[in-house]
């Protein structure tokens, strides 16, 4: 009896915790609910998932765009990891990498700063970020002229007291071409990565940085121990932004060099044998094997991240785990209440039928 009472009372006191539902379904709301996400959704099954699946088929294939398709099996892959002209534009993506990693550290600098009171705040994220703004064609053009020969760099270089002859061709010469369309593409998108990174700044508890500095932490310190565990998941983000457009940049090196001068990336190559050589099926496979090469790095990126913060907690982890414990609890207790009780009783009851029996 003295084990018994106890669990009676805890059982009370548990079921009597249980939300009592006083609504019926509203099934109109719902069907109106449902209707209103069939459209978005069947566009896009339709235009985006259908066609994949199709492109996926077309990859083991021998075709063009008009007459009878042959099958090959997987030599449309084959010949990706084998065609020296192919691996080679796969290497190309290893500068755009460098250039997104340079563009996250210099983001996030700039936006460590301008997230906070400076004078001029306002105009200089203005112009950061209207860069984004523009169209990624007129870019091309804008960074054309800019490279050409004698033209605003190197006139700029001369002022400077640098010799023309001595300067490189920025667009022909394969040892600095493509770092100029990184950088091109570096300029365009550092905008967009630092509002990121501000508002995600921004959202941090401001009497976190006063507790710091009465602790006596330095600027460095607060950095490290206050802004970067609290924008954790905005960097992760920002990280696999830029690593994934790096891996199918296209627009620089289309409108600026047309893939001239081993500028082509895998993206240019593709859209040439796709559309210049028609080979669809190798073409396809192209866009296969460069969407699996993202979601490794994209893997990969999160699976680092997780690492490197792995010590660091904003205060969501701990919430988290508390929220499951107090869960747990509430199953448990009302798991307990159904044996006292000898019942089933179901975590919402119906109102109308409770008012109904009374």
């Amino acid at each position: 009896m003295t084990t018994t009472q106890p669990n009676v009372a805890v059982a009370e006191r548990s079921a009597a915790d249980i939300p009592f539902n006083k609504h019926r379904r509203d099934w109109k709301k719902t069907g109106i609910i449902v209707l209103f996400c069939f459209l978005p959704v069947a566009l896009l099954v339709v235009f985006t998932y259908l066609p994949f699946f199709q492109m996926c088929g077309y990859s083991f294939y021998k075709m063009k765009y008009i007459g009878t398709p042959k099958y090959i099996g997987v030599k449309n892959y084959v010949d990706i990891f084998t065609r020296p002209d192919l691996l080679a534009t796969l290497k190309l993506s290893l500068y755009y990498m460098v250039g997104a990693l340079i563009q996250v550290a210099l983001a996030l600098y700039l936006a460590t700063v301008l997230a906070f009171k400076v004078k001029g705040g306002a105009f200089f994220k203005g112009a950061l970020f209207f860069p984004y703004l523009i169209n990624g064609i007129a870019i091309g053009f804008i960074f054309k002229f800019f490279y050409t020969r004698g033209y605003v760099l190197d006139s700029v270089l001369q002022w400077c007291g640098f010799d023309l002859n001595n300067l490189p061709y920025w667009l022909r010469d394969q040892k600095v071409n493509n770092w100029s369309l990184v950088a091109s593409s570096v300029w365009r998108y550092l905008g967009q990565t630092m509002i990121l990174f501000i508002g995600a700044i921004m959202s941090i508890d401001g009497s976190l940085y006063e507790a710091a500095e009465i602790d006596g932490a330095n600027k460095w310190q607060q950095f490290k121990h206050i802004i970067l565990p609290g924008i954790q998941t905005i960097l992760v983000l920002n990280i696999i932004l830029s690593i994934t457009g790096s891996l199918s940049a296209f627009e620089a090196p289309y409108v600026i060099t047309s893939g001239a001068n081993g500028t082509g990336t895998f993206f240019v190559q593709m859209d040439k044998i796709a559309h210049s050589d028609q080979k669809v099926g190798l073409a396809s496979a192209m866009a296969v094997v460069l969407l699996i090469i993202i979601m490794i790095c994209a893997l990969l990126q999160k699976i680092v991240m997780g690492w490197l913060f792995r010590d660091a907690d904003d205060g969501t982890a701990k919430a988290r785990k508390h929220a499951q414990k107090v869960e747990k609890q509430r199953k448990k207790a009302l798991r307990q209440a159904n044996k006292v009780k000898a019942g089933n009783a179901p975590l919402f009851r119906n109102g109308a039928n409770k008012e109904a029996e009374a």
